[in-house]
């Protein structure tokens, strides 16, 4: 915005003074030291040093009060363009939710089955994943005494769950889909299954020997400030989306405690920015929220990349917002902070340009013209100074900015 002023305000103001300086020496019958202290005075009560600091005295202000507040913003750039945001895309695990899930159900498929042999099998698999809800797994068997044995394979299937080898047994678990795609029908566990959904609780599928044999819940609870969250951003305006992997039965739960309306659900890592594009490409500017390794292809896509502070590196990386302590409250922060922060450079432009658009004709002698006083250029230049400092005084008015 200052570039694109800057671009027209320097060269028409060299022009006037030019053209003042010969206006008073060939029309104005003025000597050459008068037509040339009118140049002089232009110039001078024109420099552009108000403008040059109204907008990088407000984004260094404002960015440092955001560091302050546990905000922190990588750019000017985007600091201008989370004003702009009209959709903020939200990731489920780790973002909205505390990420750490526990183990709260083990259903099994035959009546009377020992479910402890199932979550040996369940836990052995995943003791080598980083994955929240494979650690929610390990934890369970861990505290039921179960001690988990090396695998001799594992392979993770992007989205859907892993395949390996446990004591000579083979073993499939995740969702739903993975089973199916394997030929192995679940439909018998499904009233079970929808009731654990309705809770908001994740249903991973076990199949053993390409068996299906159990169904486990895992529930991650929602952070105590999204609700208020939620409302406070609505009342600004914002539309907000859920974007998640989960089913869509579990997806609506969380949406529903959090008070969200807006819900994309099973949607597999990979395509997660895609869906940033679709609603780019519908000509909305999308800010993302997330905090995992698969959350970092749709920070980067995304107008402004918001990324939870206690989240992996590379997500931190491949955002242009980073909300430090982790605490959703944060989001709210950074997009009050964009807007005063602009609102803020806009008084400083109106301010200098307006001082300039009744200064410029002063200096050129309008006065004069009807008997007044010619300007000092003593005087311009400390009037020059004088917008500096008020322009200046304004920014850091951002100091005491609160969300």
């Amino acid at each position: 915005m200052a570039d694109r002023i800057s671009l027209y305000f320097v060269p028409v103001v060299m022009c006037i003074a030019v053209l003042t300086g010969l206006a008073w020496y060939f029309i104005g019958n003025a000597d050459f030291s008068t037509s040339l202290r009118f140049f002089i005075v232009v110039l001078v009560i024109a420099c552009p040093c108000a403008m040059g600091l109204a907008t990088p005295t407000s984004i260094m202000v404002g960015t440092g009060r955001g560091a302050q507040l546990g905000v922190l913003v990588k750019s000017g750039e985007a600091l201008e363009l989370a004003e702009k945001v009209e959709v903020v895309v939200f990731d489920k695990t780790g973002t909205l939710t505390h990420g750490k899930p526990k183990l709260t159900d083990i259903l099994t498929v035959e009546k009377g089955v020992s479910s402890d042999e199932f979550l040996l099998l369940a836990a052995s698999c995943e003791q080598n994943s980083e994955h929240p809800i494979a650690v929610a797994l390990v934890k369970g068997a861990i505290d039921k005494n179960l001690t988990p044995v090396q695998p001799k394979s594992f392979d993770a299937i992007q989205g859907k769950g892993i395949e390996g080898q446990v004591d000579g047994k083979s073993i499939l678990l995740g969702n739903k889909q993975l089973l199916e795609d394997k030929g192995i029908s679940v439909t018998v566990m499904d009233a079970k299954v929808a009731e654990l959904s309705a809770q908001g609780k994740t249903v991973l599928f076990l199949a053993v020997n390409k068996s299906f044999v159990a169904i486990f819940g895992v529930a991650d609870t929602l952070k105590d400030e999204v609700p208020e969250v939620v409302e406070r951003m609505q009342e600004m305006g914002v539309r907000l989306i859920m974007l998640t992997g989960d089913q869509e039965t579990t997806a609506r739960a969380i949406a529903d405690q959090a008070g969200l309306t807006e819900v994309i659900a099973e949607v597999l890592p990979d395509k997660k920015a895609d869906v940033i594009k679709k609603l780019q490409t519908d000509g909305l500017r999308v800010a993302m929220v997330g905090d995992g390794i698969n959350d970092a292809p749709a920070l980067a896509q995304a107008d402004i990349g918001i990324a939870m502070g206690t989240g992996i590196d590379i997500a931190i990386e491949s955002g242009d917002v980073v909300i430090m302590k982790g605490n959703l409250d944060g989001v709210i922060t950074a997009l009050a902070l964009s807007r005063a922060v602009m609102r803020n450079i806009r008084q400083n432009l109106f301010w200098a340009f307006g001082y300039n658009v009744v200064g410029i004709p002063v200096a050129a002698g309008v006065l004069t013209l009807f008997g007044g006083p010619a300007l000092n250029p003593m005087i311009a230049g400390g009037a020059m100074a004088l917008s500096s400092v008020s322009v200046v005084s304004n920014a850091l008015r951002l100091r005491f900015f609160k969300a």
